[in-house]
């Protein structure tokens, strides 16, 4: 028997063992029903999960929760993303040292003991918030079986002309003492000086150059020119110097002038210097006009010898004393404050460089157009997000960047002879393998055992972008391949699209000429209360999760995530939370009140519509059919938050403040076909709301499918039950305008009653209802309901002498009351 109040405290932890125990999300791979995969996003391993984790990952759930109901074979894996410069910099933080200060082996000890605490920290908190998820698929990116994959990955690539390394300029992080990709790389808008000031032309003249990046000038190769710029025309081949010993090697600057239609005639003066390299259109004028390259910022973003008296110096520190040798050399002419977006890193805010270093790519920019292609073979959910893949494509400028300089990642799997500089690769068989530990055990071809081992290592995406790949068994079982490969969905964040969609769908493109996934559901952000995206990085997670569920239960929780379309994002809501514990508190009363009314409920007659069903019975079991055909619809396609909303209107409205009402007499009635008309109907109404509400609400329906339900239906647990369907013959629209009928009637007294000052449950001597012809028999039929929810003694019916087509609003009811010594 259910008891009074629903205590989540202990139930919801109860049924979390209880799931856990009894294996109950488990992936069958020797079932029939087909299979459904998903590829969800490991979390970064680089702090503490918080409320946005929660708000996109129960989206998903939902989704595999009701697949699972579908009768489908759902692999619901969870991994971690713990390789690469994220994991790096949360165990520096956590262990207060640099990797740097450390001994090599000592620092990837700690980055594996605090990996390991952290990632069973997150199943801890994954698992009370009642993710779905098979445990025992449980992965890690930093696993022998992900550095395996990743190696053999970069391997084919690699023999495919596909992976190549090359000293190119790079996007580099000063602050991470690395590489980075185009896509790790933020546009952020900051106050800077804008300076101008003057070069000498041969003649003695000045030429005014306008720059936010003075100390750049010691690797000044160029000043460039729009060529029809006619205030400059004249000057094309000539040369232009600046006095440069105080920030330079040189007693002087002197570059020649050139032109090029990158040029913007109306920023600044209109000539613009050329460094090596203060942005991605140096690097493309140093490679279009073969200019010479002066390096004059190293990896640590310090000045080098270059900068002669300032090397050494920070860049910003070298800036200032740039500025301050021009204006006493009067050489300034304008300054002026201004808003300037800059390249900033992803991981930690720093202005990122462009370097000349040696780094490996992968070729993307020569397939753009098939990347296109076969994005728009998969399912987007919202489609417009498609949108931002397809621009992030079309607008790349660099190939992919794949190697960092960091100590925790996958290394590559390759050493260079040092005899004749010929790249050697590991075989397949010696996956994985660590190239700085390992020397390979066989000789260059051209005879020499003298090798020196790639040190650097992949880029943390390289790996993630193979988890289709790694958690289909690529490497291993041709035939599970086959069965997961590509996924049924994959999941993720809005803000990865440029990232982890798009890599995983370059790995799947080469390796396997196919889409890695069938759909594609992006979920938005749980925003701060400032609407700021809540992350690890930015530390605006105030809200523990853990805090809030103990707080407010993981339903509540759920309820708040579930609230909005794929792709939204939306603010934590309190009021949304306390929507969702009246929504338990509201189911469980119901099933409260309804275990008192079916306790002698025949399970032998469930599956045939019994007889003396009324109107009202009718009417409520085509809303169910309705509901539960809109809710299926709308869950296929991924929304999830329509379908919730549809159940949450039939639930309360259709269910509790009407039907009820309208059955209650009957319900309590000692026996009679009424009853058992009224029992039949709250039964299948009420197991279906459940059921339609599982997937978002999992503890509460679970615990009043075990307690009232299951006996009557069957499964171990309502997650692993069928999905409701709509019976052919519950879908009715003649019952259902009937039902409208009924319902305006009951509007129109309680509307009647609070006019005249009497409570909702005030009796009534009788009803005259106008009404025609072909209403009256329905009317009639359903004349005891709406006695005992009315409170009247007897209901007078007049029909219309006319047959009329007027709206329902326009029934005419009207009241009697009833003795004054009466009421």
């Amino acid at each position: 028997m259910l008891p009074n109040r629903y205590h989540f405290r202990e139930a919801e932890p109860r049924l979390a063992r209880l799931w856990a125990d009894a294996n109950t999300y488990a992936f069958d791979p020797a079932g029939s029903g087909p299979i459904y995969t998903i590829d969800t996003p490991p979390p970064t391993v680089s702090g503490t999960l918080h409320i946005g984790h929660c708000f996109s990952y129960t989206q998903t759930d939902v989704i595999a929760r009701f697949q699972r109901m579908r009768g489908r074979r759902v692999l619901y894996p969870m991994g971690f993303d713990d390789n690469g410069l994220p994991t790096e910099r949360f165990v520096e933080k956590t262990i207060k040292r640099k990797a740097t200060e450390m001994d090599r082996a000592e620092f990837l000890a700690q980055c594996r003991s605090l990996t390991q605490e952290t990632e069973d920290g997150f199943e801890s908190l994954l698992r009370r918030l009642s993710l779905s998820v098979d445990w025992d698929y449980r992965y890690s990116t930093l696993s022998p079986e992900a550095q395996r994959t990743s190696q053999a990955s970069f391997i084919q690539l690699y023999q495919a002309g596909r992976a190549y390394d090359q000293v190119a300029p790079t996007l580099w992080c000063p602050d991470c003492r690395t590489a980075i990709a185009q896509a790790e790389q933020d546009d952020q808008m900051l106050p800077t000086l804008f300076t101008t000031f003057a070069f000498h032309l041969p003649d003695g003249q000045a030429l005014p150059i306008a720059t936010t990046r003075p100390e750049l000038l010691a690797a000044c190769v160029a000043i460039f020119v729009h060529p029809q710029d006619q205030r400059y025309a004249s000057l094309l081949g000539l040369t232009a110097r600046i006095a440069s010993k105080a920030f330079s090697q040189q007693e002087t600057i002197e570059v020649p002038i050139l032109a090029d239609e990158l040029v913007d005639p109306a920023k600044g003066s209109g000539a613009v210097m050329c460094c090596t390299f203060g942005d991605s259109t140096d690097v493309r004028w140093w490679r279009t006009h073969q200019l010479p390259l002066r390096a004059a910022i190293d990896r640590a973003g310090r000045m080098t010898a270059l900068a002669g008296p300032l090397a050494g110096l920070p860049t910003a520190a070298a800036r200032k004393l740039i500025l301050q040798n021009l204006a006493e050399q009067g050489l300034i002419l304008h300054q002026e404050t201004i808003e300037h977006t800059i390249g900033v890193h992803e991981r930690c805010g720093t202005p990122v460089e462009y370097l000349q270093t040696r780094q490996w790519f992968i070729r993307v920019l020569d397939q753009k157009e098939r990347l296109i292609e076969i994005g728009r073979q998969i399912r987007w959910n919202p489609e417009y997000m498609r949108i931002r893949y397809e621009h992030w494509v079309e607008n790349l400028q660099w190939d992919w960047c794949i190697s960092r300089q960091r100590f925790l990642g996958v290394p590559f799997p390759a050493w260079t002879c040092r005899a004749c500089g010929e790249l050697l690769l590991a075989e397949q068989d010696e996956l994985p393998i660590d190239p700085r530990q390992t020397n390979p055990g066989r000789a260059c071809r051209c005879g020499a055992m003298d090798f020196e081992p790639e040190m650097d290592v992949m880029d943390t995406w390289a790996t993630s972008s193979c988890t289709p790949l790694l958690i289909g068994r690529w490497l291993d079982d041709p035939a599970w391949f086959r069965q997961h490969f590509p996924a049924s969905l994959r999941a993720q964040a809005h803000d990865i699209i440029r990232t982890w969609a798009f890599y995983t769908i370059v790995k799947a493109l080469y390796h396997c000429d196919a889409v890695p996934w069938k759909e594609i559901m992006l979920s938005g952000h749980g925003l701060s209360s400032e609407r700021t995206k809540v992350s690890k990085s930015k530390g605006n997670g105030s809200l523990d999760p853990t805090t809030v569920i103990e707080q407010e239960s993981a339903d509540a929780l759920r309820y708040w995530a579930t609230s909005v379309k794929p792709g939204q994002d939306t603010p934590f809501s309190p009021e949304s939370i306390a929507n969702g514990r009246r929504l338990v508190t509201k189911l469980w009363n119901a099933c409260r009140f309804a275990e008192g009314r079916l306790h002698d409920l025949d399970a032998s007659t469930l599956s045939t519509i019994p007889a003396g069903m009324l109107p009202t019975d009718h009417w409520l079991l085509a809303r169910l059919a309705q509901t539960i055909t809109f809710a299926t619809r709308e869950l296929e396609q991924g929304d999830y938050a329509a379908a919730r909303m549809e159940v949450e209107r039939f639930f309360w409205s259709d269910l509790c403040d009407n039907y009820l009402e309208l059955v209650k007499s009957r319900l309590y009635q000692d026996e009679g076909d009424g009853r058992r008309a009224a029992q039949w109907t709250l039964y299948h109404a009420l197991l279906g709301v459940l059921k339609l509400l599982a997937p978002y609400l999992p503890f509460i329906t679970e615990e009043l499918y075990l307690g009232l339900f299951q006996s009557w239906d069957g499964a171990a647990s309502i997650h692993t039950s069928a999905w409701p369907t709509a019976p052919a013959d519950w879908l009715d629209p003649q019952a259902e305008r009937e039902g409208q009928l009924l319902l305006e009637i009951l509007r129109s007294v309680r509307r009647q009653k609070a006019e005249l000052g009497i409570s909702v449950g005030g009796p009534l001597e009788s009803l005259r209802i106008t009404t025609s012809a072909a209403s009256l028999p329905m009317l009639q039929a359903a004349s005891s309901d709406l006695q005992s929810v009315t409170r009247t003694r007897y209901i007078e019916f007049i029909v219309v002498s006319e047959p009329h087509e007027e709206p329902l609003s326009q029934t005419l009811v009207e009241l009697t009351l009833p003795p004054i010594h009466s009421m």
